[in-house]
């Protein structure tokens, strides 16, 4: 049975509906080492981040997918305070973000650790929160993957192949997303299991249909962050190409921050719903295509 791992336990497609893919709940992007990194009270967060949550359930959304990581403050026991306070399921991840978001242990370790370490998130839960992740999250500077970047991801590949789990990865450059299929196919696993995460970010549509024609996900997530009419002009022409099937959609918004006084003001994720899908709809998009774009992507690419 396919299901998709959530703070609130496994579900299955029929149990959920609107699904946000790129959202935070708590970040911290400070390199690990600092003071105070990654610090913060559970009563806090909650009380700052459970009204955003409330907002969006309010809406109909389902889930949300906590794409922080190792290295950028993943606190999954935060993230599931705040789920069970909301009743709300939240979908996190395990893995680590790029240079220099990289802890000490994670340079020093091997690639097997790695993946072992990956593996047990995936299969038994993350540290002693009892909260299986659903997927791997990864990043690659902009002018290239590092060694180090090299030796996460092959690790991630690994596990990903043992899980069945989606590796997304926050990556700028489309040649660089292509050259992490090549890392990835090479350790045995599927592109089909990739999802390129700041699609937007790579100005060349003709990178874009390379990476979709090698199998992967895309997603624009800079909704309610850049100008409306962009994005509905990217969607469509995506959806002209015939990419709408691997396309998702979400804002990339949130969030605690340890390094802010009280966590900051954070960013609501409602625009998706209350003001962009309807300038889809008003362009002539059908509502099986919405549902598929906010429903059915996101659960395929994240559920196993």
């Amino acid at each position: 049975m396919t299901t998709l791992h959530t703070t609130l336990g496994p579900l299955r497609r029929e149990q959920l509906g609107l699904i946000l893919p790129h959202e935070h709940v708590f970040v911290d992007l400070r390199t690990p080492g600092q003071p105070g990194y990654a610090q913060a009270d559970a009563e806090e967060v909650v009380a700052l981040m459970a009204p955003q949550i409330e907002a969006i359930k309010a809406q109909g959304v389902t889930a949300l997918i906590e794409c922080s990581t190792g290295g950028v403050g993943l606190r999954v026991d935060l993230d599931l305070a705040v789920s069970q306070a909301t009743g709300f399921p939240i979908v996190v991840p395990t893995g680590n973000y790029r240079e220099p978001w990289i802890p000490d242990w994670v340079a020093t370790a091997s690639e097997a650790e790695l993946e072992a370490w990956m593996v047990g998130h995936l299969t038994k839960g993350v540290d002693d929160t009892g909260v299986v992740a659903a997927w791997i999250k990864v990043s690659a500077g902009d002018d290239g993957i590092t060694p180090m970047e090299s030796k996460i991801l092959r690790a991630a590949a690994r596990a990903s192949a043992q899980t069945g789990a989606l590796i997304g990865s926050h990556t700028i450059r489309g040649r660089v997303v292509l050259d992490q299929l090549d890392i990835i196919e090479a350790e045995g696993g599927s592109a089909s299991r990739f999802l390129s995460i700041h699609t937007q970010e790579e100005k060349d549509f003709g990178l874009h249909r390379e990476v979709f024609g090698r199998g992967a996900w895309l997603e624009f997530d800079h909704i309610g962050r850049a100008p409306d009419a962009d994005v509905v002009g990217l969607v469509m022409r995506a959806l002209d190409a015939g990419q709408g099937e691997r396309l998702l959609l979400s804002h990339d918004r949130g969030w605690y921050d340890p390094a802010k006084p009280g966590g900051g003001t954070p960013q609501p994720y409602t625009h998706l719903v209350e003001h962009f899908l309807p300038k889809l709809r008003d362009k002539g998009v059908s509502e099986q295509t919405i549902t598929r774009l906010t429903h059915d992507n996101p659960f395929n690419a994240f559920a196993r």
